[in-house]
Formats: C-alpha cells, sequence, structure tokens
C-alpha cells in the first residue's frame, strides 16, 4: 500500500484547484481521476452546451482565460482545454484511469482502494463533483416500455432521438437549453415545469453574472442565508451561454411552439399527469427574478456605478390559461422523455457514517470528518462554490485547514 500526506479524487476544476492550493503550500499529494483531466467535460455534456459564466470569469488558483473574448463563453472543447492547460501548468500530478472502489477510516487516517493500487493518506480531499448521476424521479419506472428515456448526462444532440415528440422534464438551465435545441430541431415538444428561476442574460447594459460578481451576490456565506439547505438545492438560473437571445425562459420556448405544461405528478396507465400550478410556480419564478434585480438596482445607486442603463422590468411569464394536464403516452405522439430533474453526487464508494438520511454528504463547509474535506458542492463555503470561478476560495480555505492540522499534529 502507497502512502501519501494528501490525496485528492476528481480532476476537473475542484481537484485541479485543490492540487494546485496544495502545491502553493508545499504539501506532498496525488490526485486519482477516474478516467482523464475534466472527464464529466469531455463525456457527460451535450455537443452544443456553453459555460453559463462569461470568459472572463473563468478564473483558478493561478490561472484565469487570456484569450480575446472575455464576454463570450467557453464551449466544451474550449473549457477542457482550459482545464488541460492549467493542469499542466500547475504539474498537476494526476493520476489517470484510476477508479475509486472504496475509501474507509484506518487509524488517524484514511485506506483508499483504487483498480490500479491502494492508497493510504493522511487527509483526503471528495473533489469528484456534484453531478454523477442523474436524479430521475421514481415515478420513471411507470413509464410504458415503448418510450424511449434518456437524462441530460447521457444527450449529446438531437440526432440521437427517435423522430416524433418529446417530453422534456425539468425547466431549470438544462431543461429549457435542450427543449429549445431539439424543437430547432422539428421534434414536437411538450416541457414540464416545476420550481424554476427566470433571470435575464443581460441587464441595464451588463450581463447578469457581472452584476452577480460586483454586488457580491456570489461570495455570500452560509451564515448569512435564512435556509441553507434549501439555497443549496436552488434550481440553476434559466440561462443559456449566448448573447445572442435576452431570455431562455418558458416565454421563448412557447413563441418556438414548445408546449409547456405543469410539473409531471405521476404516470398512470400510460397517461401523464402535470401538476395544475404551473401558474404559481410561473408567478413565484417572475417574483424571485424582480426581487434579484432589485437588490441589485439598490446596489447600483448606492455605489453611483455609471455606464449602466436605465432601471428595467420585464413583462410577466405569459402562463397559458388552461395548461394541459394529461398526455397520453401510449398514443405515439411521446417519442422520448427527457429527464432534466437535476443531478446528485455519487459516494457509493465512501463507506462512513457521514451521511444525512436522505443520503446527503454531511460537512461544515467543506469540512467533513477530521482529514476528510469536500470540494465543488454547491453553496459549500460562498455561493458560487460549484462554479469554476468559486472554487479556488474554497480549495484555498481547506488547503490552509489542512496545514494547520499537519502543524498541531507535528507540535
Amino acid at each position: 500500500m502507497k502512502h501519501i500526506a494528501t490525496l485528492i479524487i476528481g480532476a476537473g476544476q475542484a481537484g485541479l484547484a485543490m492540487s494546485r492550493s496544495l502545491s502553493d503550500r508545499n504539501l506532498p499529494h496525488v490526485v486519482l481521476e477516474r478516467g482523464e483531466i475534466a472527464n464529466s467535460w469531455r463525456h457527460e455534456r451535450w455537443d452544443s452546451l456553453r459555460l453559463l459564466t462569461p470568459n472572463w470569469q473563468s478564473r483558478l488558483p493561478g490561472h484565469a482565460y487570456r484569450g480575446d473574448d472575455p464576454d463570450g463563453f467557453m464551449s466544451m472543447p474550449q473549457v477542457i482545454d482550459f482545464l488541460t492547460g492549467y493542469a499542466a501548468a500547475s504539474k498537476a500530478p494526476v493520476e489517470e484511469r484510476t477508479r475509486v472502489l472504496s475509501v474507509t477510516a484506518q487509524g488517524n487516517g484514511y485506506d483508499v482502494v483504487t483498480d490500479r493500487g491502494d492508497w493510504h493518506c493522511d487527509a483526503l480531499v471528495l473533489a469528484s463533483g456534484a453531478c454523477n448521476i442523474a436524479a430521475i424521479p421514481a415515478l420513471a419506472a411507470d413509464v410504458p416500455q415503448q418510450i424511449a428515456q434518456i437524462t441530460a448526462l447521457d444527450y449529446r444532440n438531437p440526432g440521437q432521438l427517435a423522430p416524433g415528440g418529446v417530453l422534456v422534464v425539468g425547466a431549470s438551465a438544462s431543461g429549457v437549453q435542450l427543449a429549445a435545441e431539439i424543437r430547432a430541431a422539428g421534434h414536437e415538444v411538450f416541457l414540464s415545469a416545476g420550481e424554476h428561476i427566470r433571470m435575464p442574460r443581460h441587464y441595464r447594459g451588463r450581463d447578469i453574472q457581472w452584476w452577480m460578481d460586483r454586488a457580491g451576490i456570489h461570495t455570500q456565506r452560509p451564515d448569512e442565508i435564512d435556509d441553507i439547505e434549501r439555497a443549496r438545492r436552488v434550481p440553476s438560473l434559466q440561462l443559456v451561454g449566448s448573447h445572442a437571445q435576452r431570455f431562455c425562459d418558458l416565454n421563448s420556448l412557447a413563441e418556438q411552439g414548445v408546449e409547456i405544461t405543469g410539473r409531471l405528478s405521476a404516470i398512470r396507465d400510460g397517461t401523464a399527469l402535470f401538476s395544475g400550478a404551473l401558474a404559481n410556480h410561473c408567478a413565484l419564478s417572475d417574483l424571485k427574478m424582480n426581487r434579484l434585480l432589485e437588490t441589485l438596482d439598490a446596489w447600483a445607486g448606492e455605489r453611483g456605478t455609471g455606464g449602466l442603463g436605465p432601471v428595467e422590468r420585464f413583462a410577466a411569464t405569459a402562463c397559458p390559461a388552461a395548461p394541459r394536464l394529461m398526455l397520453d403516452l401510449a398514443r405515439g405522439q411521446v417519442r422520448t422523455i427527457l429527464w432534466a430533474t437535476g443531478f446528485r453526487p455519487d459516494y457509493r464508494w465512501l463507506h462512513m457514517p457521514v451521511f444525512d438520511r436522505k443520503g446527503r454528504l454531511c460537512h461544515d463547509q467543506g469540512i467533513v470528518a477530521p482529514g476528510l474535506y469536500v470540494l465543488g458542492l454547491p453553496f459549500q463555503r460562498r455561493r458560487n462554490s460549484a462554479l469554476i470561478d468559486g472554487v479556488g476560495a474554497d480549495a484555498a480555505a481547506l488547503a490552509d485547514h489542512i496545514v494547520r492540522t499537519r502543524d498541531r499534529s507535528a507540535a
């Protein structure tokens, strides 16, 4: 069994940021990666996807975007190049194609069993990502067998889909983008929308991420939030990585010919049943958007920020007067259901009592247990913890904690 002071599991942006932070503090470590560097970006994203954050926001410890399009949005090949370049520049000690099979506590450290040998470490950082498994609702088991089912992790492009109608379930960023793309490819599309957050791509002449960054929204801490567990489960904003359209919301989808329904609540005898609360979800989404815009306006007013356009407000979501409540899946109108219902981490190899009753990893701003850390989860230490732009600060904080713990042990 090999020994190393610190092991990192995962070589995406979180694992690489952690590696750089440890290297900057002269702490020996190894990064284990189940596939290749940036593996999820390579193999678990659809072809046309672009980052929802502008290029200038691609910032990691000791590394940042240096191209000539700071306000553009990286494609998946560009994200892969950005992260592989970062790994090379940082001389990250990554062992690729090394799958972790088991993690257990052993003495004052941890035993990590992989398919390429075993390790013992004093500190372990779980940086394997927050979006490893598609969160598919239990009612998927009731879908008629003739209906194909696919998740946002498996979807690549409309060419995968059988001819005919598609029911997209979920109206956060992934759901609305995929509904638009599939509709543009000529499919009849139904979008089942539950809780969602509408947001303009740009506001008063600046990208919405500029506002979130400058106004300090992204750097809010968990102790500044009334209900941190709910904040960690908030759907992603309805945005698309392009300045070509201001909104990728239910209004724009309806204009493209997508039929909007309420939340998918059940499937009985081959019939999809939708909630009648669509209007309420739309009203709540508009309310959340307007509250944020009011917060941004107040910040701009206090700072006297110049060069901004006038205050704007947008027409409410045009919810259908009588949205569909049922859809007969047996008639052949729908050939595919695409689940865009969120994601969750995969810690099936972590054999320790560190989960709550719902199976979620318990942590205090990234500290799970003595010597055990997690990095890259939503709202971990800041609101932007899961973003490329935010994971670096979290990595630095955890690296400092590892140094303090080591120094106390050596004293």
